[in-house]
């Protein structure tokens, strides 16, 4: 299943994309994902195409000012374009790689991690001001998948840009920056994907209790997993939360579970240097065995080699 953008009639400006690519050249030194001096911000540069790559999204929006990356949320597939942005409503296990980077053009995207407190806040403040969202509520099923993408209009680069510009004046950064930040979710939430960031944020809502899961597992993983227990405390029937669940996360509960495990687990032993039974116990696996062999068709490798390549490797992580 491959997304679509939503078409647009607004007039993206070139120059401004130029911009943002220049400011976003100049604070990413080196590749990978880097910090900001920004709270929340970071930067990702990536000069050449990379190997497919697993990682956990978290709640955040993320934007490409220049290549273009493919990514897999079981059997939907996303692909960032220049100039398009993606909502990520809660944690989320993706494959990734970047498809059109070089030295001279690299990828570049910028990650914004979002707060859902923030975002239920703005909701209730916009009240009934959000025109385009409102547009899209009648036609919108009642859960959505947990990503959603479509392009940055003309407003919204120019909110962008003006949060990386002030990299440039460090010291405006504590006044201007919550502003920036605050416009950019403005504009998220009254555009083409603000129905759905809405249906995360409000509490009665079937895709606010499927997030409230998702925290639960994310918090739990290394427990054994009841879903009588997650269906109770949501409020859902065990059929109704794993068909919603599925539609959020485009995986079962069981295949969620394990990824952030396998995940985890890799952190473990890479962070912290545990070997790799010593890791499995830790998240949840009573099967040294059994967890080589789930750890190796999601990264490709047994434990030890890829741990052993990743601390020997020079390539940049695996970009946002």
């Amino acid at each position: 299943m491959t997304a679509t953008i939503p078409e647009v009639t607004t007039n993206l400006v070139p120059n401004l994309q130029q911009q943002l690519a220049r400011v976003a050249s100049r604070w990413t030194s080196q590749q990978g994902i880097q910090s900001s001096a920004i709270d929340g911000v970071e930067l990702i540069r990536c000069d050449q195409p990379s190997s497919c790559g697993s990682s956990v999204y978290e709640p955040s929006l993320c934007f490409v000012i220049q290549g273009t990356k493919n990514i897999l949320l079981g059997d939907r597939e996303i692909t960032y374009d220049p100039l398009t942005y993606l909502a990520s409503s809660v944690h989320l296990p993706v494959l990734g790689r970047i498809l059109d980077a070089s030295p001279e053009r690299p990828y570049l995207a910028v990650k914004l991690t979002v707060d859902p407190q923030e975002v239920a806040d703005l909701v209730l403040e916009l009240g009934d001001k959000a025109p385009s969202s409102d547009r899209h509520h009648a036609a919108c099923p009642a859960v959505e998948c947990g990503l959603c993408i479509t392009y940055m209009d003309e407003l919204m680069q120019g909110a962008l840009y003006r949060l990386l510009s002030l990299l440039d004046s460090p010291g405006d950064i504590p006044i201007l920056a919550p502003l920036a930040r605050r416009e950019i979710l403005y504009r998220a939430l009254v555009g083409e994907m603000g129905s759905r960031m809405h249906k995360f944020a409000a509490i009665d809502s079937q895709s606010h209790r499927i997030s409230t899961v998702i925290s639960a597992l994310k918090d739990h993983f290394a427990e054994p997993l009841r879903i009588a227990e997650l269906a109770e405390a949501a409020n859902m029937s065990e059929s109704t939360l794993y068909h919603s669940f599925k539609q959020v996360t485009r995986m079962s509960p069981l295949q969620f579970q394990k990824k952030l495990r396998l995940h985890e687990a890799r952190r473990l032993m890479l962070a912290e240097g545990l070997e790799a039974a010593t890791a499995s116990y830790r998240v949840g696996y009573e099967s040294p065995s059994h967890f080589s062999r789930e750890y190796s068709r999601l990264f490709g490798a047994p434990p030890r080699a890829d741990v052993t390549f990743l601390r020997g490797e020079r390539r940049a992580p695996e970009p946002v």
